[in-house]
């Protein structure tokens, strides 16, 4: 392979100091990539490296010369669980005190419905302690040393989205240098190449692992597989997960390689006389996620991985150049068939003359630049790509992290509620790890839960986290955030998506239905009569609207979810191959006696709770009892013939109240919280109420305060900020939502909506969409210019439903038409 194969004939010449002045000429013409002038430092993880990952295993490129280092993680690393604990029994309540439980439920219920206030401060008896709940851990760093100075021209790093490959050139004596870094999906292994453009001899290469800069990890031991491969086996935690990680050296003929132990426990990698060397790694743990139910003791416990990750390792070796562009080439070919069937374009100028991190010193609110908003788009989309597509979902990093500790454990719960709000719209088929995930991790233990915690022998919940840590978290007040049910419930959103958006029959009736329906057994028996209002609702009590202290009864947040779930169940079941008809007529009829979790307040609010005690000075971060507006139906599609209750509220009273509890809301910047994702969800909002300019200064905003210079996603400030990925996700979703919107509905039986530039800025005056999927199995494809729709197209899958479909834009009517399997049709 060459140099300029990949790169092109030419390099683009930088300054006389260091740095390139200009995007190189092997960066995306499309512009689909982040570039940069400086070297990473080591010291800004968060902000200088770039990510690569294949689902799997991962990792962070730091981006330098002399000596680059790549931050590792394997998917299932964690700590924690019954692997640091044998008596770790996923936070639950033992079977033997379900009757004391019980009586302390019913005692807390009525607690509530007897207070003045219809608050209580505490729930502390239903809780337990964490005990080793754990967190996602780093696997430690590959260090590649040239031997070789400092004294460099022409350096570029860039970030290629259109290939999901990393690179990094210079120049050194007349040379030119280029390394990439690669996570194949089909390979479930990661390769780093060096080679320079006129094929002449590398320095002296030396390839080292280490966790010395992972806090926190127990050292692991590092030894020679064989004469070109390195063996690190480890743990998580002492004790904890065992994890292994296999690294094999090969390089152009005539090189050698050699393995050598380095004082004890530790090996090297060397190489020397070669034009091109690379290094394929693999990596895995002992966790395996079909060992978390009882009958294997909830152990988690898998087999050694060497065996298997020698076999993954032998595959994946590329022996020679022509194999490594082989390689390359099936990766790309894998990545584009996921990521080129949907389109977006939003008028973006791609800037070559311009680095990434200039982009975003520069990018302003309100202000905006079309073309580094179109690059976050694409990037949450590269790193779903990146992290979704393995055993287990993206979690709060991803599938990124370092150190033994992460913060929130980079768990796996409320966290991943963000991650994949856009992935069916733009045809991401990422979401089946998800869906094991619940099956695997949660619904085994979180069946324990049902029955311990809440005395419901059907059905099953959960509050937390891998390892099926199903319990709610103690240790001390802990309702405000651990008291929450209603995970399940929202997690069933994805659920329901995905059959509804796919049409996907054999998928649901073996996986998706059962999910949904034993999530719904556990809320029939949950929800209860309101005693306090006595209007012969049902509720549920006690709860907690997300990580707000009051602990009431009826909250938006979970009547609204239940009740999403329970329509889902009505509409889902003919398809489902269940002859449950007595379970069908059970959700109807709680379905409607149940509260729906719309009461418009005192101020004109839609109320978080069902006791008017909503402050117009509280800004909150979360926008909990909204969660029917956005990500949810149940605001957006107010309806009251199926969501009638005694006020009879019309739907442009509800979204009013939606809006007033918007606005009082705040920004997304308060004492309780400055984070991105914050923002972008009230961006989702205000593009669902169709406002654009609301919209847009709310998205611009978070792309302006909360984003790296590499475009990452940060909860604090500062070089090594902490990294939260929940807004690299969240960004795409809102933007999407401003330019298509087609939310659920309460009944199959209605004419599905769907709203074509609902809430288009100003600033995105052309652009178009390809292939945005719809629910129904349906595809839609548009265009504007000059901020005028100028076509529509619309397109039926094999297995779409017979349907009616009414088309909007600007609030006026542009066909209704009844879609067929198979049709495809011009609405513009």
């Amino acid at each position: 392979m060459s140099l300029s194969r990949r790169v092109g004939e030419a390099v683009v010449l930088g300054s006389a100091i260091s740095s390139a002045v200009a995007a190189p000429s092997g960066f995306p013409g499309s512009g689909n990539g982040l570039w940069f002038t400086q070297q990473g430092r080591f010291e800004a993880w968060s902000n200088d490296w770039l990510p690569i990952g294949n689902g799997y295993i991962a990792a962070m490129v730091q981006g330098a010369v002399v000596q680059e280092a790549l931050q590792l993680n394997l998917e299932s690393l964690w700590s924690g669980g019954p692997f640091q604990d044998p008596s770790y029994n996923g936070g639950n309540k033992v079977a033997s005190d379900r009757v004391h439980v019980a009586e302390e439920m019913q005692t807390i219920r009525q607690s509530i419905f007897d207070s003045p206030t219809g608050t209580i401060d505490n729930v502390e008896e239903l809780t337990t302690d964490a005990g080793a709940y754990g967190s996602y851990v780093g696997a430690g760093y590959f260090l590649s040393t040239l031997d070789t100075g400092e004294n460099v021209s022409n350096f570029v790093r860039w970030l290629d989205m259109d290939a999901a490959v990393t690179r990094t050139q210079w120049t050194q004596s007349n040379t030119t240098f280029l390394r990439e870094a690669f996570c194949s999906h089909p390979s479930q292994a990661c390769v780093q190449h060096l080679n320079t453009s006129d094929s002449s001899g590398l320095p002296a290469l030396t390839y080292a692992y280490t966790v010395a800069a992972e806090s926190g990890i127990p050292t692991p031991i590092v030894s020679c597989l064989d004469s070109s491969t390195l063996m690190i086996t480890g743990t998580a935690s002492d004790p904890g997960m065992a994890f292994e990680i296999l690294a094999r050296a090969r390089a152009s003929p005539g090189a050698t390689i050699a393995c050598t132990p380095v004082g004890s426990g530790n090996a090297t990698l060397s190489l020397d006389g070669a034009s091109a060397v690379w290094l394929t790694w693999v990596g895995g743990t002992d966790f395996d996620q079909d060992a978390g139910d009882e009958a294997h003791g909830f152990s988690f416990k898998g087999a050694d991985p060497h065996d298997s990750l020698v076999k993954l390792l032998d595959a994946a070796t590329l022996e020679t150049s022509a194999a490594y562009d082989e390689a390359f080439a099936a990766h790309v070919a894998d990545y584009s068939s996921l990521m080129t069937r949907f389109h977006l374009d939003i008028g973006q100028e791609p800037d070559f003359e311009s680095p990434t991190d200039a982009l975003k010193e520069a990018y302003q609110t309100d202000t905006g630049n079309t073309y580094l908003e179109w690059l976050l788009f694409n990037f949450g989309r590269y790193l779903l790509a990146g992290s979704a597509r393995g055993v287990l979902p993206a979690n709060l990093q991803g599938k990124w992290a370092k150190d033994s500790s992460n913060p929130w454990g980079a768990d796996s719960n409320i966290n991943i509620q963000m991650n994949y709000w856009f992935a069916e719209m733009t045809g991401m088929d990422v979401v089946k790890p998800l869906f094991d995930y619940f099956e695997k991790n949660w619904v085994p233990r979180g069946t324990q839960t049902a029955q311990n915690l809440y005395n419901i022998s059907e059905g099953w919940v959960t509050h937390n986290e891998i390892f099926g840590h199903t319990g709610m978290k103690g240790g001390g007040n802990t309702a405000q955030w651990a008291d929450y049910p209603e995970a399940n419930a929202w997690m069933m959103i994805h659920v329901w998506d995905h059959f509804d958006f796919t049409q996907d029959q054999p998928w649901f009736q073996s996986q998706g239905w059962p999910l949904l329906k034993s999530t719904a057994q556990f809320h029939l028996h949950k929800l209860i009569p309101d005693d306090r209002f006595n209007d012969s609702t049902l509720v549920v009590n006690p709860c907690n609207s997300p990580e707000q202290a009051p602990i009431t009864l009826g909250c938006a947040h979970a009547q609204q979810l239940i009740w999403q779930l329970f329509n889902a169940i009505v509409k889902g079941f003919p398809a489902s191959g269940d002859t449950d008809t007595d379970f069908l007529d059970a959700v109807k009829s709680k379905l409607s006696q149940m509260d729906k979790g719309i009461h418009i307040g005192s101020w004109g609010q839609l109320q978080e709770w069902k006791v008017d005690m909503d402050s117009p000075t509280d800004t909150h971060r979360h926008l909990s009892h909204l969660i029917g507006l956005y990500p949810g139906y149940a605001l957006s599609s107010f309806n009251p013939t199926y969501q009638s209750s005694a006020r009879n509220y019309t739907r442009e009273e509800v979204l009013a109240a939606a809006e007033v509890s918007l606005i009082h809301r705040g920004n997304g910047t308060a004492d309780d919280g400055d984070a991105g994702w914050e923002k972008v969800w009230r961006a989702a909002c205000w593009a669902q109420l169709g406002n654009a300019t609301a919209f847009y200064h709310q998205l611009s905003y978070a792309l302006e305060r909360n984003y790296a210079p590499n475009l990452i996603s940060l909860y604090s400030s500062g070089p090594d900020a902490i990294f939260q990925i929940d807004a690299n996700f969240g960004f795409p979703a809102a933007l999407l939502n401003a330019l298509v919107q087609a939310p659920d509905q309460p009944s199959l039986s209605e004419v599905y909506q769907v709203d074509i530039l609902p809430a288009l800025p100003a600033h995105w005056t052309h652009g178009s969409i390809t292939n945005a999927r719809l629910r129904g199995g349906l595809a839609v494809s548009f265009e504007w210019d000059e901020r005028t729709l100028k076509s529509v197209e619309v397109a039926a899958s094999a297995v779409a439903p017979q349907r009616a479909v009414r088309f909007m834009q600007a609030g006026k009517e542009l066909k209704t038409v009844r879609m067929e399997p198979g049709m495809r049709l011009r609405i513009l």
